[in-house]
């Protein structure tokens, strides 16, 4: 993997990749079924490669997570949500602009 692709986690990786991680981390909740999130899908790519190195940009299929989503809240998708030391700072629900999500990163760094 080169490392500007998001993180495919899962309930099993969750805590070590997001929660243990020594940067801040996304994690965009979505469904192979979800327009909305096929459409924000590219926005997240990009925020992966251009954040490289600073924020850990993954995403978590809700279908076959049902763990965390359930333990964050999660009813909609897409959201993303922003962790910085094992701490929810932000969730974003609904496919947003690229500069929304990124004025949320920016407050994590």
């Amino acid at each position: 993997m080169s490392g500007s692709e998001p993180l495919q986690v899962s309930d099993a990786t969750f805590e070590e990749e997001i929660l243990k991680s020594d940067m801040p981390a996304m994690v965009d909740f979505w469904a192979a079924w979800c327009g909305p999130c096929r459409a924000i899908a590219p926005v997240v790519e990009e925020l992966a490669r251009d954040y490289q190195g600073k924020v850990k940009v993954a995403k978590m299929n809700v279908d076959e997570n049902a763990k965390t989503p359930a333990k964050y809240g999660i009813r909609a998708i897409p959201t993303l949500v922003i962790f910085k030391g094992g701490q929810v700072m932000e969730q974003i629900t609904g496919a947003v602009s690229r500069s929304l999500i990124e004025n949320a990163l920016k407050k994590a760094l």
